[in-house]
Order: C-alpha cells, then sequence, then structure tokens
C-alpha cells in the first residue's frame, strides 16, 4: 500500500502541505466558528500590544520625579499615587482581557479541532470500509488501526496544543514588528536579524526532524501490528510456547521505534537551545543599544522598558517554533499516513445511475472474467461459468487456484477487470452495492461475531427483524437450545470474535444471521473445516435448512459436502477443468475429483480412528 501511495503522491508536495491539503476540506464547515476564534485571537495579540504600556508610564513618571530630565521625557507628568492606581489598573484590565481572549480562542480552536478529527476519523474509516478485499487481505490491520486512531488523534493535539499559539504568535511578530520600528528602526534591524539566523537554521534541522518523525510513525505503525498479530493469535501463542519469540520480535520493534523518537526530541531540542542563544544575543545587544540610547537622551527609560517587553515577545514565536518543530513534524508524519489511507483508490465503487438488484431466482453467470491476483499475475483469463437457479455446486481445487476470489466476485467485494458477473442477468457495477450484498448470504470457515449480544449477532443478518424472526433463525440452525443456556439467553455478551462459544457453537450462529437475510444466494466458505464430527454433523444439518432451494456456492475440502452437491468444478490456475455431477466424476477414476475423493476419505476415516 504504502509503495502504490509513494509512487502516485506528487513529488513536490511536502508532509505540511500534504497534510494542510487533506484537512482543509473538513475546515470548512466550521469556518465561521474559525473566523470567530480569529477575530479573538486577534483581540489577544492587541492587548498583548497594550500590556507594557501602563509600565512604561510608570518607570518614565518615577524617572521624572527622581529629577531625569532630557528630551526624551519632555512632557512626562511627574509620579502620583492617583497616576500608578490609574496605571496599575489599567494593566490589570488589559490582562484579564487579554486571559479571557485567550481562553475563547483556545476553546474556539479546540472545538474546531475535535469537530474536524471527529469528521476526519469517519470519513477515513468509511473509505477502509469501501476498500476491496484485495487490500484488507495484504494490508496490516494493527498499522491501519494506528493510523485511524493515533494518528488522526495526533493532528487534533497539535492543532490545539502547537497551530493555535503558533498562529498567535506570528501575528503578534507582525504587530510588534510595526510598533518597534515606529519606536526605533535601529533596535528592531536586530530583531530581523535575529529572525533571519532563526529562519537559516530552522529551514536545516526540520527536514531531519520530519524525516525522523516519519520514521518514528512507522515504526509505532508496526509495532502496533506486531502486538495486534500476537494477541489476535494469543492461543497459537501459549499453546507453542511462543510468548519469548513473540516478545522479542515485539521488543526489537519498541527499540526502534524508541532511537527514533528519542533522535527527533534531541535534534527538537537542539533547535530550541540554539533559539535560546540567539535570543539571548538579541536582548544582550537591544540592552546595550538601548541604553547607550536612554544615556543620550534618544529615548526614555520606559521607552527602554517597552521595547525590551517587545523584544521578548517578539521572540516568543522564534521559541515556540522551535519548541513545536517537533510536535509539527510528527503530525506531518501522521497526516502523511492519513493521507495515504485516504489516496488509497476504492476499487468497487457505485456506479452513479446504479438501481436496486431485485434477485429472486438467485441465478449467476461469470462472462469472460478477466483479474489479477495480490501480486499482479493473472488469475482468471475469460472464465465463463453459468450457476443456475437454486442449484448446489461445489468448488474444489489447490490453494490459490482462485475459489475465494470467485465467491467475492459474487458478493462484489471485488470487480473483474475485464468482463461481467451477473445475477439474475443484471451486471452486478448497474446496480447498488448494497442490494448486491443484499442478494448472498455468506457463511465462512473463520466465523465473525461481535462483542456485543447473541441476538444482535444474529440480527446483523437483517437489521430490522424483530426478536420473534431472530429466534426463529436460530431455531431453524439449530441454535436456540445452546442459546437458551447461555447465562443471558440471546441477551447474553459474547466476547471479542465470540471466543466464549464453541467453534459449532459460533457456525450455528452464523447460520442463523445467514438464514435471517433470506438472500436467494449462498456462499459456504469452507464452513465445517476445523470442527468435531457431533459438531460438524450438527452444523451440516443446519447447512441444509439453510440452502435449501438457493443457488449455493460452497467452497469445501469436506467429502460429506461434495456428495450431497448437484454439481461439482474443479479450479486449477483460474481455470475450470473439470465440471459435472459428482457421481459421473467419482465414477471415473482419472478425474482430479476422484484422485482427491479417496485421499480426503482416507484422511477422513485416519481421524475417525484417531478420535
Amino acid at each position: 500500500m504504502s509503495r502504490r501511495t509513494a509512487r502516485t503522491r506528487p513529488p513536490e508536495q511536502r508532509p505540511i502541505r500534504r497534510t494542510l491539503a487533506t484537512v482543509r476540506p473538513f475546515l470548512r464547515p466550521h469556518a465561521l466558528l474559525l473566523t470567530a476564534g480569529l477575530l479573538v485571537l486577534l483581540l489577544e495579540v492587541a492587548f498583548r500590544v497594550l500590556e507594557p504600556w501602563p509600565l512604561k508610564v510608570v518607570v518614565d513618571s518615577l524617572a521624572v520625579s527622581l529629577g531625569a530630565t532630557g528630551a526624551a521625557t519632555t512632557g512626562i507628568p511627574a509620579a502620583t499615587t492617583e497616576l500608578l492606581i490609574a496605571c496599575g489598573a489599567a494593566l490589570l484590565v488589559i490582562v484579564c482581557l487579554r486571559a479571557l481572549s485567550s481562553y475563547l480562542s483556545t476553546v474556539a480552536f479546540a472545538l474546531v479541532g475535535s469537530r474536524v478529527a471527529t469528521t476526519l476519523r469517519a470519513r477515513v474509516f468509511d473509505h477502509l470500509q469501501a476498500l476491496s478485499i484485495r487490500f484488507h487481505s495484504t494490508a496490516p490491520s494493527g498499522d491501519i488501526v494506528q493510523r485511524l486512531v493515533g494518528d488522526v488523534g495526533r493532528l487534533q493535539e497539535v492543532a490545539v496544543s502547537a497551530g493555535l499559539p503558533l498562529i498567535g504568535n506570528v501575528i503578534t511578530l507582525v504587530a510588534l514588528a510595526g510598533v518597534m520600528l515606529w519606536l526605533d528602526p535601529m533596535l528592531t534591524v536586530i530583531v530581523a536579524a535575529s529572525a533571519l539566523v532563526y529562519w537559516l537554521l530552522s529551514r536545516r534541522s526540520g527536514k531531519a526532524i520530519t524525516a525522523a518523525s516519519r520514521t518514528t510513525r512507522k515504526g509505532e505503525g508496526r509495532l502496533a501490528e506486531s502486538a495486534a498479530e500476537t494477541l489476535d493469535a494469543i492461543r497459537v501463542v501459549q499453546a507453542f510456547g511462543l510468548e519469548r519469540e513473540r516478545g522479542s520480535v515485539f521488543a526489537r520493534g519498541n527499540d526502534v521505534a524508541l532511537r527514533e523518537g528519542v533522535k527527533a526530541r534531541r535534534l527538537a531540542a537542539a533547535l530550541e537551545r540554539r533559539t535560546d542563544v540567539i535570543v539571548g544575543i538579541a536582548l544582550a545587544l537591544v540592552l546595550i543599544g538601548g541604553g547607550w540610547q536612554v544615556l543620550q537622551n534618544r529615548m526614555s527609560p520606559g521607552d527602554l522598558v517597552v521595547f525590551t517587553a517587545y523584544l521578548k515577545l517578539a521572540m516568543r514565536p522564534l521559541k515556540d517554533l522551535a519548541k513545536y518543530t517537533g510536535r509539527i513534524a510528527r503530525a506531518a508524519a501522521s497526516g502523511e499516513r492519513v493521507a495515504d489511507l485516504l489516496d488509497t483508490p476504492v476499487d468497487v465503487r457505485e456506479s452513479p445511475d446504479a438501481e436496486p438488484l431485485h434477485a429472486t431466482a438467485g441465478a449467476v453467470s461469470f462472462e469472460n472474467v478477466m483479474l489479477a491476483d495480490g501480486r499482479g499475475a493473472p488469475l482468471f483469463r475469460g472464465l465463463s461459468l453459468d450457476l443456475r437457479a437454486g442449484e448446489s455446486v461445489c468448488l474444489l481445487g489447490p490453494s490459490g487456484a482462485g475459489k475465494s476470489t470467485l465467491a467475492a466476485l459474487v458478493g462484489r467485494s471485488m470487480d473483474p477487470a475485464w468482463g461481467r458477473v451477473t445475477i439474475d442477468g443484471v451486471d452486478l457495477r448497474a446496480a447498488t452495492l448494497e442490494s448486491v450484498r443484499g442478494a448472498v448470504s455468506v457463511v465462512l470457515q473463520e466465523t465473525v461475531l461481535f462483542a456485543t449480544s447473541v441476538r444482535e449477532n444474529i440480527r446483523h443478518g437483517r437489521l430490522d427483524a424483530t426478536d420473534d424472526e431472530v429466534e426463529a433463525a436460530a431455531r431453524r440452525a439449530r441454535a436456540h437450545d445452546f442459546i437458551a443456556a447461555l447465562p443471558e439467553g440471546y441477551d447474553t455478551v459474547l466476547g471479542g470474535r465470540g471466543n466464549t462459544l464453541s467453534g459449532g457453537q459460533r457456525q450455528r450462529i452464523a447460520i442463523a444471521r445467514a438464514m435471517l437475510r433470506d438472500a436467494p444466494i449462498v456462499i459456504l466458505d469452507e464452513a465445517t473445516t476445523g470442527l468435531d464430527p457431533e459438531s460438524k454433523d450438527a452444523v451440516h444439518r443446519s447447512l441444509a435448512e439453510l440452502t435449501a432451494g438457493r443457488t449455493t456456492l460452497t467452497i469445501t475440502h469436506d467429502p460429506a459436502s461434495v456428495t450431497g452437491a448437484d454439481r461439482v468444478l474443479w479450479l486449477e490456475a483460474g481455470r475450470i477443468i473439470e465440471d459435472g455431477e459428482p457421481s459421473a466424476l467419482l465414477a471415473d477414476p482419472g478425474t482430479r475429483l476422484s484422485q482427491w475423493f479417496r485421499t480426503a476419505r482416507r484422511a477422513v476415516a485416519h481421524e475417525e480412528a484417531r478420535a
């Protein structure tokens, strides 16, 4: 995935620019709140500019009271109690108004950041759900979750904790530059020179920090994938005593992420310290130059106080830029990772003029279908096949022959590169995705149940089903008795993936879900694999109820399923090698089906003997 998106990314698009381009569309609905936040931020800047002036008045009036004379203090009144109280009150009012403005702008930007992050996360999630099975079969799920949750969250955090202060400080810098230029052009040159030196330093450091942050985020994504992979397979890990080996894999990834993270923070810290030195030098020069001008009566002591205060305010954006460069770099790296997901093309799209598919019979046709596998190698070359309505078809063949891909084409989890797939004569690309997938019920080898109640897991087959319809489907799937025996019956909340149930129980709940869907086409993908004989027998009876009168495509290595089918297809290297009734193919000892059947029956007999 990442290599593909890297190839399609415009070379001139830098990380920050790309991140802003990703976020910008989600800012438009909040333009009013954003504008209000910026206006209040401008007020805060104005109060920052005003804040040193009461102090200037006090210092100058005290200087006059102590006998200071000269052109710089001409017209300045001597200090009085009333003047001091007025200046103190003015300073208090300015500080309070600045604090209120800062609070309001922070809240406004926080609201915008939270809403944008929520919308962006939902958009990324919807996009992920729209991506084809081909993408999800190769994409690392742990890293995808890290991007969806961690990277989007980092964008939100940085927008509030770094973006807001930087916007305010940059506006402050522009405003102060004008006032400082008016106060003393010569000293303003010192500030401008300091800003230029910082800019030159930050350009080189910023690239290194961004590169290190990008590597850190990638390492954290791989770390999340390693953890998810291990925890998903925890039974295998514990059964084979792989805790130390998997722990070593995680530890190595953890060390890499740690080293890169420390490198990014070290670079950012070095930039901050260099900025401190630049600010210190600028302040020292201003104190020397300003003090000399006070001695020469070219500026008043209050003017020097104001200028020094402005200098510290003007240098603050530089210090904050250095402070937040690392955060912004990490946000840019996160933004790139989110953008990579959004840039991943959706293979299966609904046509703008698509109409609902009204499938009743369930006849399926593959017409001159061509498709490549996940590595880009040709899989189907002009495959044509008709499944008659109500027909039970078993699909067999070696691994990688394209059996699951063929089934995925029926439910339009992917589209052919050439040719078409139809249900009841309607091209699936001319129908709405919801109606196409509503015409197909699927029961997989790895039963997928969600961490919710048994009732809701069955209701996922048809979300508007009543409780009575849910229970009726469970009875038909021969699942009602064990469900009723659960602690809270149908309201029992299952653990993750339904692991609190046995394999046969999970499969019968999945069959009940498929029954509730009441679709004319049923796909069974190794639905009885891995079950003990008793559970397999119960599941077989449930499947017979599910598939009665429906077009059924069964991917299996179970001899019992083969003999009960109307038709068997042997798929090899993307081509149909054998096609016929099971009895006819089994009667010929030279067919692939016959050879496989004899081997499979011996394996089943051996397993039963061992049991």
